[in-house]
């Protein structure tokens, strides 16, 4: 949308909900005729706005749209780098998938920390290309950061962005959320979210890294996933009520660059230790389900590539880099 609707909607702001604004100030604000007012205001209903229309009061918003529209995260957004670049999208296949044809063609133009949100996915694939259901009222996402980093790092990426989820859902709800490796979130004994990641490197340097970020937050997972409520929750399942999901989404951005720039000054350390505190699989007996074998055993850490690090009930250490780990 045309960046003046949105600063219509900036002039409605300023005055605040229920509060009326004259159609000829807006006119004269944006330097446009009155008529044009009243088309982008058309506009701003279609996608969600309630905005009441008098010939003697003018202009009042009355509700905000409940899409993630860049606009709306924004407003809550305290981040330097990542956001800034925001784009929306009712429907896609994929964000991650969107993300990698937008570096395909144009990437000497994306900045760093650009996000790109979806309404729903038709195609979205979460670890091990297994499919991820994204109905509307979740957040699903892509942020594109270029870190100069070594890929035997990648790892630290992912934490961030696992650690920055959990801790956006225990701030914003004051709700248990913890990790279970290597990237989803629970609450409870159900999952909330997770991440992907892909990556694109020059020899062993990271170009750019796609995290992908999806989190079941107005969804009610008995009427969209009944085959899956016994595993999965939503954020509004779990408080009985829908939420503000650009405000949270704003959240967990500010936590995910917050970290990111941990990452950047080398202070990995402090990263792992947060990542310890928040996770629900350390410590614990787990079955683990790797390509090649499936086995239990105690969690005992992530080593400094994130591989989780178990005793086997034989009496083996084994490291695992890649697998499904499940709590018993």
């Amino acid at each position: 949308m045309k960046n003046i609707i949105f600063d219509l909607l900036h002039i409605l702001d300023e005055a605040g909900i229920d509060q009326p604004v004259a159609g000829n100030v807006i006119s004269e604000r944006l330097g446009i005729s009155r008529t044009a007012v009243w088309k982008y205001v058309h506009l701003l209903r279609e996608v969600g706005y309630v905005i009441d229309a008098s010939p003697k009061t003018g202009y009042t918003l009355r509700k905000r749209t409940w899409l993630l529209l860049p606009y709306e995260v924004k407003r809550y957004l305290k981040t330097k780098v990542i956001g800034q670049d925001m784009h929306h999208f009712e429907q896609v296949p994929s964000t991650n998938a969107l993300a990698r044809q937008m570096m395909h063609e144009v990437g000497d133009e994306v900045q760093p920390g650009t996000v790109l949100i979806a309404e729903q996915q038709t195609g979205g694939l979460g670890r091990m290309n297994r499919v991820w259901m994204s109905p509307a009222g979740g957040i699903w996402a892509t942020i594109v950061v270029m870190p100069k980093l070594h890929v035997d790092q990648t790892f630290l990426i992912m934490m961030a962005s696992s650690i920055s989820l959990a801790r956006a859902i225990r701030h914003e709800f004051e709700l248990s959320a913890l990790i279970q490796w290597p990237n989803d979130v629970f609450i409870g004994d159900k999952k909330v979210a997770g991440t992907t990641m892909e990556l694109t490197a020059d020899e062993d340097i990271i170009r750019y890294c796609l995290v992908g970020i999806g989190v079941d937050v107005n969804v009610s997972v008995e009427k969209v996933m009944p085959n899956l409520s016994n595993f999965v929750t939503s954020l509004s399942d779990e408080l009985g009520h829908d939420v503000d999901r650009a405000q949270f989404f704003a959240v967990f951005l500010k936590e995910f660059e917050r970290r990111y720039e941990m990452i950047l000054k080398g202070e990995k350390e402090s990263l792992f230790r947060e990542w310890r505190s928040l996770s629900r699989t350390l410590h614990r007996r787990v079955r683990v389900r790797t390509i090649r074998e499936s086995f239990e055993g105690e969690a005992l850490d992530v080593d400094e590539h994130g591989a989780l690090i178990i005793h086997k009930d034989n009496g083996e250490v084994e490291r695992v880099i890649a697998g499904d780990c499940y709590l018993i």
